[in-house]
């Protein structure tokens, strides 16, 4: 259950029902549980057996206590504020980018929740005829105003404030109660949500979101799921808002099933919120705390939970069928966590932060790599030209090798003369003659020619 702002929290706690009328309740329970254990028995295949638990839970309880709690016009949220100072959860998503790109045109997204108010004046010819799986009927009421508001942010028109419109505005919404429409809160059956996926599926969603989980593995809502996914149908589900210290962080279904989306929220600073479920169910993340959207009458209501992030996520998953209706559900799953934008490790926040403008323009390529094909090199012709080349190669070769001796030794030479101070070389001094210290006998030089 998405949590409202102050305001609608402190309405919703004035909704507490007087004590005669939770004691007329309990006294009626047992002749609707037999009511409805004999219209179960009309009941055919694997409907039979969901109805026959639904019968003696949630049926047999909505009857007396819908008329005492949320009977139309009493008890509802209070409508929200006529305008709200933009929204950052579509700045963060760049929401403004993807108009020219797409739109959601051609998308069902079937929101599983406490109905959709039709006539919420920026909803008005976006929301289809829904379908109670709780009670029979429609949904196109919610007194709670939880499936309201996740719609705002995947369908919602612009208004006054066009910080509100929904991230597939052209897309439409398929609303399918799955749990009371009770301001004071209810839990979901586990048989009833399998059910509401059914009718789902049944009536042409091509994305199924589930607002609020439920903790009990139930054997029906997993075949259910894998018989949507079989159908090409995306099914993405809120994480939990239990991961709080003192809520034991329980394992959500349907997040928790194969090929299921499981959607984690994340604050303003792109930390996640403290009471978002961590595990390996969480596969995406999305602004979920303090989000604009769209409030059940009418006006603008900030909310917070991991549902309205999940609604993020199948406003995403409406836009790639926009673009790619050819895409299988796992082909879907696989782009939406390959492109998500990066975030810090571990399993709170799954593959990362959604980013739909990403999703709708990427590529997928083969899960698994592809040995290249064998090629063979092919020798050239040995012709005149190659010769050419070749001997132009070797002789190219020598002389830049002989240039590079001839750099060598003129650098060496340039080194020796730059020590010498560019003074030319000296010859060595020739070996100095022994004179001897006694003069020899003297010489006549002229004794003959006197003679």
């Amino acid at each position: 259950m998405l949590v409202p702002a102050p305001a609608q929290a402190a309405q919703a706690a004035q909704a507490a029902r007087p004590a005669q009328e939770v004691q007329a309740a309990q006294k009626a329970d047992g002749a609707q549980a037999v009511q409805g254990a004999q219209a179960v028995q009309a009941v055919k295949g694997a409907q039979a057996a969901r109805a026959v638990k639904g019968a003696q839970a949630a049926r047999a309880v909505k009857g007396t206590q819908a008329q005492a709690l949320a009977a139309p016009g009493q008890n509802c949220a209070e409508p929200g504020e006529s305008d709200i100072a933009g929204s950052w959860a579509r700045d963060a998503l760049d929401a403004d980018s993807l108009k020219t790109v797409a739109d959601g045109t051609g998308a069902r997204v079937a929101v599983l929740s406490t109905g959709v108010d039709s006539g919420q004046p920026q909803l008005r010819q976006r929301v289809l005829n829904g379908i109670d799986a709780v009670d029979g009927g429609s949904a196109g009421d919610d007194c709670t105003g939880t499936g309201t508001q996740v719609a705002g942010v995947i369908v919602g028109r612009p208004g006054d404030d066009e910080g509100i419109t929904g991230l597939a505005p052209d897309s439409r919404v398929l609303p399918i109660r799955v749990q009371l429409d009770d301001p004071v809160g209810s839990e979901i059956d586990p048989d009833t949500l399998a059910t509401g996926i059914d009718q789902a599926v049944g009536n042409g969603a091509d994305v199924v979101v589930v607002v609020s989980p439920v903790y009990e593995d139930d054997r029906d809502l997993e075949a259910a799921v894998a018989a949507a996914v079989d159908q090409g149908v995306v099914v993405v589900a809120a994480a939990g808002d239990l991961g709080g210290a003192d809520e034991g962080n329980p394992t959500p279904y349907p997040a928790a099933y194969r090929d299921v989306i499981g959607v984690g929220a994340i604050d303003q600073n792109g930390r996640i919120w403290p009471e978002s479920q961590r595990g390996d169910f969480v596969d995406l993340v999305a602004p979920g705390v303090a989000v604009p959207t769209l409030q059940t009458g009418r006006g603008i209501v900030e909310v917070t939970g991991t549902g309205v992030a999940a609604g993020f996520v199948g406003a995403t998953a409406a836009l790639v069928h926009d673009r790619r209706p050819d895409l299988s559900t796992r082909e879907v799953v696989r782009l939406l966590t390959g492109t998500a934008g990066p975030a810090p490790a571990g399993p709170a926040f799954g593959a990362g932060v959604i980013d739909p403008m990403a999703a709708i323009t990427g590529q997928l390529v083969p899960p698994e790599s592809r040995a290249l094909p064998g090629v063979q090199a092919v020798s050239p012709e040995d012709t005149g030209v190659e010769s050419r080349r070749r001997a132009y190669a070797l002789v190219g070769a020598l002389v830049a090798s002989l240039l590079a001796v001839a750099v060598v030794i003129a650098a060496a030479a340039m080194r020796r003369s730059r020590r010498r101070g560019w003074r030319p070389g000296v010859a060595p001094a020739l070996p100095a003659r022994v004179e001897p210290l006694e003069p020899g006998p003297p010489i006549m030089l002229l004794d003959d020619a006197i003679r």
